[in-house]
């Protein structure tokens, strides 16, 4: 036979409860506020490598423009150390742009963008396009992740003490009765006394040095007279993120 509930046990009951409503409701309110952490550390971390993009983008531009003034030093014969071994170029470059472009991308606004040129390096700062929005934590409506990020262009080449072996080339042998034209008509057979060098007397152009670096350990050729066979310029220089 059950027993009715006795009148204590029911005011106990109805006290618990809204007990109960309350730990459910803080509950409730823990996790949507872990929720709101998790999105705010989302929106940051998309400005960090919106911020990496940037930076990287803009010293590759800039690496870029040194494998094109580099270029321009050997086909005019312009002096061209200070470009492959400090990465230093003699006019101003734009490389905001490249950033710009690359920070947008990845749903950021470029906020900074600072060129330094000894050594080279890009810090720029980035502020991410979407707010984390509404939460229940008060003031994240309008809240925007910031961040910033800092990019080396490093030279890789050094002057090559040792360049690399090459096989000598056979030297040509004397035929038959060579010596005996050479001095019959005093400069060769027919050749009128001329010089050897080219017709009156005028001597070729002289062909530019073969250039050897050593990159990092790699053995780099470089030939001015075949601009076309020129290495990359990732061969040259290295691009990387600051610790």
């Amino acid at each position: 036979m059950r027993r009715a509930p006795s009148a204590r046990q029911t005011a106990d009951a109805g006290q618990a409860f809204p007990l109960y409503i309350t730990a459910v409701a803080g509950l409730l309110f823990l996790a949507l506020a872990f929720f709101t952490v998790g999105r705010a550390g989302a929106t940051k971390n998309g400005a960090q490598t919106a911020a990496d993009a940037a930076a990287l983008a803009a010293a590759q531009s800039y690496r870029d423009q040194l494998g094109t003034s580099f270029l321009h030093a050997l086909r005019t014969d312009a002096a061209w150390q200070g470009i492959v071994f400090d990465g230093q170029l003699t006019v101003a470059v734009d490389v905001c742009g490249a950033a710009l472009r690359y920070a947008k991308s990845n749903g950021a606004s470029v906020r900074g963008c600072a060129p330094a040129y000894t050594p080279p390096s890009f810090t720029v700062a980035v502020e991410s396009l979407k707010a984390v929005g509404k939460s229940v934590i008060p003031g994240t409506e309008g809240k925007k992740a910031t961040a910033t990020a800092r990019a080396l262009v490093t030279p890789l080449c050094v002057p090559d003490a040792s360049p690399p072996n090459q096989a000598p080339k056979p030297s040509p042998t004397k035929g038959k009765g060579d010596e005996g034209d050479r001095d019959e008509g005093g400069g060769g057979k027919g050749d009128g006394g001329k010089d050897d060098e080219g017709k009156g007397g005028e001597k070729p152009p002289e062909r530019p040095a073969v250039l050897f670096l050593d990159c990092d350990g790699k053995h780099v050729t470089i030939d001015p007279g075949h601009p076309d066979r020129l290495p990359d310029t990732a061969e040259l220089f290295a691009v990387h993120l600051a610790d």
